[in-house]
């Protein structure tokens, strides 16, 4: 019993020492191994040795690609302040993992502060609506010098974004107005041009139902006139001479007339005059006037012409 409690602290020592021999580097990393503090290895994802109580772990780096979100605030060459998102997304170089761990204490802020330097030499030269258009220019200058600057500190930028443009509010108010005028005069215009084609067409289709109409009504009238030339004949062949008839036609008319407003109980139209000798009266003076008429042409016809005086 008393040999057990002797040779725990042995036990419990080998067990720290092995322990200290094994550690495990996972899969997109890499461990930077020094021994009495100086560089000793690098070494990668899997089952990794070292020697307990020499050699320590200095530290850890992801191999995997991370992003860096800066805010940049600038001004434009329209003297407008304008808040800008850059994202940076870069990765260690498996390679260079010795310089970017020992050559780069704090790669964030170096990054940060070349973000800074490109943003405020590139946006000052545009104004405020060239850098919503240009933004992608903004982005590939941003890389470029990054990439550069950063390659020889064991870091790769792959890809740089312009992820928002923020202007001040009452920047952003005004071109919102801007937007909104421009819109309703493109609608006005629209909206002219509509009503100036419906009055167009509205005309077109007055024209030609006036057209049409006109047209109905000379069909009508002829057909009118042909009726009461027959009419006149027929009353002819009974011994009506052509004075009579065209006045008896007339009457008739009158009567017809008559009769389409005694059909109509919402009428308006009154007949003048509208006493009961008025057919009587009608009918005698019209034979009177269309005899009248008769005798002045037959005189006329008979007129001999003057002869013309000499100048």
């Amino acid at each position: 019993m008393g040999n057990i409690f002797i040779w725990l602290p042995v036990i419990a020592l080998g067990a720290f020492l092995m322990l200290g021999v094994f550690f495990v580097v996972k899969q997109q990393t890499a461990v930077t191994v020094e021994r009495f503090g100086r560089f000793q290895s690098i070494r990668h994802s899997g089952l990794q040795l070292k020697i307990p109580l020499v050699d320590r772990i200095a530290g850890r780096l992801s191999l995997k690609i991370q992003q860096l979100d800066v805010i940049v605030e600038t001004k434009t060459l329209d003297d407008v302040f304008v808040k800008l998102k850059i994202s940076v997304q870069y990765v260690v170089i498996r390679e260079k993992v010795y310089e970017a761990f020992y050559k780069l204490e704090y790669p964030h802020e170096q990054i940060t502060s070349y973000v800074f330097d490109v943003v405020r030499a590139e946006v000052p030269k545009m104004k405020l609506d060239d850098v919503f258009v240009k933004k992608d220019d903004i982005a590939i200058a941003v890389k470029a010098e990054l990439q550069d600057a950063m390659l020889d500190y064991g870091y790769d930028i792959i890809k740089t974004l312009v992820t928002d443009i923020d202007p001040d509010a009452q920047v952003k108010a005004a071109m919102n107005r801007i937007n909104a005028a421009e819109r309703e005069k493109i609608a006005a215009q629209f909206e002219g041009d509509a009503a100036r084609i419906l009055m167009v067409e509205k005309a077109k289709a007055e024209a030609e139902s006036k057209r049409l109409q006109g047209q109905g009504i000379a069909d009508q009238r002829r057909e009118i006139a042909r009726g009461l030339e027959e009419s006149v004949e027929v009353l002819n062949k009974v011994g009506i001479n052509s004075q009579e008839a065209s006045a008896l036609i007339v009457v008739t008319q009158h009567y017809d007339t008559l009769q389409s407003i005694g059909e109509e109980t919402n009428t308006n139209l009154i007949l003048l005059p509208n006493s009961p000798q008025a057919a009587s009266d009608m009918l005698n003076n019209m034979v009177a006037s269309f005899t009248a008429s008769n005798q002045i042409g037959e005189a006329m016809k008979h007129q001999k012409p003057k002869p013309k005086k000499d100048s």
